[in-house]
Order: structure tokens, then sequence, then C-alpha cells
């Protein structure tokens, strides 16, 4: 299945979780297209360089589902970025700011440094993403690449030691 008919199961909800807020909701994409979906995210990264890969990386909640499936296609090894007091010590940890507030993340401080590809399902405003990686960068890890399901370009210009986000879908201004 083609990117464009995956995009239909994208489900808009405006409104949420705050007026004027469009949020996209990708469950029912992942419900009906899990597999397909896993392919075309895969597609963002060319067969040499999921090679350059050691393993990838889920952030909580909805990056664990799209990492864990790359992981297991590519045979990767896993590891999560969460939220506190889900890891046991000693972790790492970096504070961010988010579209509706501010937030933490914590990384197992224990991870062997790794060459990893970074997953999430919507890059908004880029502070989640950022701390990952600054958390990663941290524990010594050289991030190859990010992958999300969707870029909301309006509400961020975000890149890593100069690379770009690499997404299924962009959306900006114009296209609401």
């Amino acid at each position: 299945m083609d990117e464009l008919n995956l995009e239909k199961w994208i489900r808009l909800v405006p409104d949420f979780p705050q007026q004027g807020v469009l949020f996209r909701d990708v469950m029912p994409l992942l419900q009906e297209h899990f597999s397909a979906t896993v392919d075309a995210l895969s597609g963002l990264l060319s067969e040499a360089a999921w090679r350059d890969v050691e393993v990838v990386v889920g952030v909580e909640a909805r990056g664990f589902l799209l990492a864990s499936a790359l992981a297991y296609a590519h045979r990767k090894g896993l590891l999560v970025v969460r939220k506190p007091g889900k890891l046991p010590p000693p972790v790492l940890e970096q504070s961010y700011a988010l579209e509706y507030g501010s937030d933490r993340l914590q990384l197992s401080a224990l991870a062997a440094p790794s060459r990893v590809v970074v997953v999430d399902d919507v890059l908004a405003t880029g502070g989640t993403l950022r701390a990952c990686c600054r958390l990663l960068q941290a524990g010594g890890h050289s991030i190859q690449a990010m992958l999300t399901l969707i870029n909301l370009a309006e509400l961020n210009t975000f890149e890593w030691e100069g690379q770009a986000v690499r997404s299924l879908w962009i959306y900006g201004q114009s296209m609401g």
C-alpha cells in the first residue's frame, strides 16, 4: 500500500487536546495497516544505512511500537527512552518543553554506546526528540538517523547536528 493510501487512515481530531489544535491520531492507521506502515517507515533509510545501525531507539510511547517492529525487521537491538520512574537506575535524564507543557525523559546509563536510529510517531515542536538526542549523546551513542511518521513542520525547524528528521508525512502551515 502506498503512502497516500496509508495517510487516509490517520484520523483528524479538531480541538484536541486543546482548542485550536488539530490532532492527528495514528492509531487507526496502526490498527489497520501496521505492517505496511512499518515497511514505509523502514523505506526512509536505504539498506546500506540500515546496515550501519546497531540499535533502534523508541521514544515513549508510540515510538516503542514502531521501533520494536523496525528492530525486529532489520535484526537490530532495541533501546527505549522513557518517562521518569519507568527505568531502573542508573539513568541519564533530560528535561524538555512540550507543545502543551514540559516533561522529562530517561535513558538507561548502562546501555552500551551504539550507532542508533531514533523512532517516534510525531515530531511537533521538537522538544521530545531534542531531549532524546541529548540523552543518547550523553550516553555515548551515535545518531545515524531520526524517523517519524508525521512531522508537523509548521511547529518546528528541528534538526540534530545538521541532520534532518525523515518522515512519511510532513504537514506545513498551509496544509492544516
